[in-house]
């Protein structure tokens, strides 16, 4: 029930997880426009240098989408209050994602403003809201601490040209992702554990798999954009078959027989904190990056379908699946505490491309690292099906 002291908080039912409200999605759709800018950054830049630059930028696209989402499983979006806050929240997200294209040349105070405004002011309001509850104005005292003193790092590189502003930036963003492993730890407020995070399980895993929902789409639409300005011959025919089956191959592996397991499992834990910390705030970035980077070879494959495969190409189109497999191998493991042999099979036969990825062409690469993401899905669904009736889903 809510509690009348704080109004803010959802209703909490024992026998049924919290929705995902509407204004949730809505939120999540500027980070649909993140997800396209960071993938053209990739593209525009694929340097050593570009790459350190998208990677970072992605963490910090996603630190804000997951704060986000762990502060509306305890705030009420329906309440108008909260709702306000996530438009305004969005607007700035906005701003933030068209500034990624140039967060290290002229728009770099605006990127960090943006994203220090994020930070600081959604944890504020979280503060306000909940300041007559012991345990969450501690926790959010902490955490608003952690945020300004990195606040201050992000607008100082901002104001600072050249490859500095990376170094001072991945030093804000170091302290920001370190947070949650030490407890917020602050002098005078003390340390939080994994017990002081109640979360709703079942909601705050339908949020992360919509996320992934969000890149999925994402590498669907650069892929549908990139194939509509070109001729559509056979090899052009073949690229965009073969990206759209990863994609899919992709969704079948995580929502065939992860997500809907990892959401019970969270919501059954007798402690959803910790599980949360680690599967759902930092491993869970993984197979996301791992989407978006796939998105970007699948691109190139696109455009030069034949010929030489690059080295740029092949670690695209090699590492956005190993990538995304590594990290579901490493969400399952937070989740269920087994490893998943299936991913990790998967994970062998991407990496038996990589002695051969410069003597085939790029169509022929992605035709071979698809192939092996459809394996894993296909060996998963038939252990799903071959479970007895009535048994809890498990990790394969």
């Amino acid at each position: 029930m809510t509690d009348r002291k704080t109004p803010l908080l959802r209703q909490r039912h024992a026998d049924e997880h919290a929705r995902v409200t509407y204004v949730e999605l809505f939120f999540d759709l500027v980070f649909v426009f993140a997800v396209t800018q960071l993938s053209h950054a990739v593209l525009a830049h694929p340097t050593g240098e570009g790459l350190l630059h998208a990677g970072l930028l992605l963490l910090a696209v996603w630190w804000a989408w997951v704060y986000t989402a762990w502060v509306t499983n305890w705030l009420d979006p329906e309440r108008p209050p909260v709702r306000i806050m996530l438009f305004v929240m969005m607007a700035a997200a906005l701003v933030l994602s068209a500034a990624i294209p140039d967060a290290f040349g002229k728009r770099g105070l605006v990127f960090a403003a943006a994203y220090v405004f994020i930070q600081v002011g959604r944890t504020s309001f979280f503060l306000v809201s909940v300041w007559r509850e012991p345990a969450h104005r501690l926790n959010f005292g902490r955490i608003l601490t952690w945020l300004a003193f990195s606040g201050l790092f992000w607008i100082s590189g901002a104001l600072i040209d050249g490859e500095t502003r990376l170094l001072v930036w991945a030093l804000a963003m170091a302290i920001e992702y370190a947070g949650p492993a030490l407890g917020f730890w602050t002098p005078g407020l003390g340390r939080s554990n994994a017990n002081d995070w109640a979360v709703e399980g079942g909601h705050l895993a339908e949020r992360c798999a919509l996320f992934t929902i969000i890149a999925l789409g994402e590498s669907i639409v650069v892929t549908g954009a990139t194939v509509v300005g070109l001729p559509w011959d056979a090899e052009v025919i073949a690229a965009f078959a073969s990206a759209l089956v990863c994609s899919i191959a992709m969704w079948w592996i995580y929502f065939s027989s992860t997500a809907e397991a990892a959401s019970e499992a969270i919501a059954h834990s007798a402690n959803p904190g910790a599980i949360a910390r680690v599967a759902y705030t930092y491993s869970h970035l993984l197979p996301v990056a791992g989407i978006i980077v796939a998105a970007v070879g699948d691109e190139w494959v696109l455009h030069h379908p034949l010929g030489h495969t690059d080295f740029k190409i092949a670690a695209a189109v090699i590492g956005g699946p190993a990538l995304f497999l590594f990290g579901s191998v490493v969400f399952k493991l937070a989740v269920f505490r087994r490893w998943s042999y299936t991913r990790i099979v998967g994970l062998g036969l991407l990496a038996a491309t990589v002695p051969i990825a410069g003597h085939v062409s790029p169509l022929a690469l992605s035709v071979l690292t698809t192939l092996a993401l459809v394996a894993v899905g296909a060996w998963e669904t038939v252990l799903v099906e071959r479970r007895p009736k009535g048994r809890a889903a498990s990790p394969s």
